[in-house]
């Protein structure tokens, strides 16, 4: 009776301590994961150029990226005077803003948390609209700061002055979608922070769903470690190329615009999984430049570990590299869960949460752009004055590939995890 009295008490104290500092901790946590994502948009666009980006255009281009880092729609406008036409679209989610605002985000949710064992629905819940609240404000002052129009350069001299002979000079202009990218940005938010109560083993949960954290805190920890890990070996990987081949610059950009993308797009396809796509015009991706050779064809290509090894032999590391993280994963995964959780069922969980991690990596990580002019009917899309990129999954078939990785893997690492002591664990009567 005194344990369940001193165990509300603390659940009481708690909820109070939260309620007391909540508005300001949940200001101090929207403020720190919308600095941090604007630092990187900032430094990531100055390091690919954009800082000369005329008409002062580069501040509201750091908001716009900003606002699609957390899934939010820019819509893009072209004006090129009465004898021309232009056309322009542009979706890709520069994961490496959301990865900094998601983390540092959830770091500010789950601390006033830590330390509790238990935590009742309705002080969660009302922690978390505190922040919703105030990252809702937010999102609307982004979205309404995204926008501006500019002139594009039509390239050569003689373009630019056909270009004035008819008043054809191509302005670019973008605005935000305010109630999708309002709406799709706190849907975002609620994801963080879901996940973030999923991953750490510290924070509280309420009392009805303590029965599932023994298979799903451990699954998606492992889940998060995996895609953390990757994008660090990317970096590395990109910090050695920076510092023996040059281009130090373009490096940098990726680095703190779009690394997940590629790693994690790697992690796919060492998994045998297909995209597809194609590159034509100056557009084009970044390093590795295998990517660009494969993709840059007339017509759509396939993006997987043969296309790519008939390019670069080297590709097949990613393979190598796919059996071993996975493995450490499982083996996480397995290390944190109890011991009473058979190998066949971790089997299942990591099957699961790959299934999803993959089926997560193939709706964010699609890239598409084009823009075109026309002049009088000189040009068009395909010709010298557009360009088109886009990359888009096989989803279904990724997504398939993941269930048996996962099986044998999570089977593998449960196998690895056997002596390890777990966390709370009781020793069987033969032991004793």
């Amino acid at each position: 009776m005194s344990s369940r009295t001193s165990s509300g008490q603390a659940r009481t104290s708690g909820a109070r301590a939260v309620a007391r500092h909540g508005w300001v901790h949940a200001l101090g946590t929207v403020l720190g994961g919308l600095l941090a994502m604007m630092v990187v948009a900032t430094l990531g666009l100055w390091a690919a150029g954009a800082a000369d980006l005329p008409d002062g255009a580069f501040a509201p281009v750091v908001m716009a990226t900003v606002v699609t880092a957390v899934g939010g729609t820019v819509k893009l406008s072209g004006s090129a005077g009465d004898f021309a036409d232009t056309q322009a679209g542009l979706t890709v989610i520069p994961l490496s803003v959301t990865l900094t605002g998601a983390l540092v985000i959830a770091w500010g949710f789950l601390r006033p948390l830590r330390h509790r064992a238990v935590a009742g629905a309705a002080e969660l819940a009302g922690w978390a609209a505190r922040i919703a609240v105030l990252w809702l404000l937010a999102l609307i002052g982004l979205a309404l700061a995204a926008r501006h129009t500019f002139a594009l350069s039509l390239g050569d001299e003689e373009m630019g002055e056909l270009g004035d002979l008819f008043g054809a000079s191509p302005k670019i202009g973008f605005t935000t979608d305010v109630p999708l990218s309002v709406f799709v940005g706190l849907v975002w938010l609620a994801g963080v922070l879901v996940l973030a109560l999923l991953v750490s083993h510290a924070a509280p949960l309420p009392a009805g769903l303590l029965r599932f954290q023994a298979s799903v805190r451990p699954a998606a920890y492992a889940m998060v470690a995996l895609l953390l890990a990757y994008v660090v070996i990317g970096v590395v990987i990109a910090l050695v190329v920076a510092a023996t081949r040059g281009h130090a610059t373009e490096t940098f950009a990726v680095i703190l615009l779009g690394m997940p993308n590629l790693v994690w797009l790697a992690l796919t396809i060492g998994l045998g999984a297909t995209w597809t796509g194609r590159v034509e015009g100056p557009f084009g991706l970044p390093m590795p430049q295998v990517l660009d050779e494969v993709l840059r064809t007339p017509d759509i290509s396939e993006l997987n570990l043969r296309t790519l090894s008939e390019h670069d032999g080297r590709v097949w590391w990613l393979l190598v590299v796919d059996v071993v993280l996975l493995l450490a994963a499982a083996f996480v995964m397995a290390a944190r869960s109890p011991a009473r959780v058979r190998a066949w069922q971790h089997a299942v969980h990591m099957a699961v949460a790959l299934m999803l991690t993959v089926f997560m990596i193939c709706l964010v990580g699609r890239i598409s752009a084009h823009y075109g002019l026309s002049v009088l009917g000189i040009g068009d899309l395909g010709g010298g004055l557009g360009g088109e990129l886009f990359l888009r999954p096989r989803l279904w078939g990724a997504v398939g590939l993941a269930i048996p990785w996962g099986l044998v893997t999570g089977f593998a690492g449960a196998l690895l995890a056997r002596h390890v002591r777990r966390r709370g664990q009781v020793r069987s009567d033969s032991e004793s």
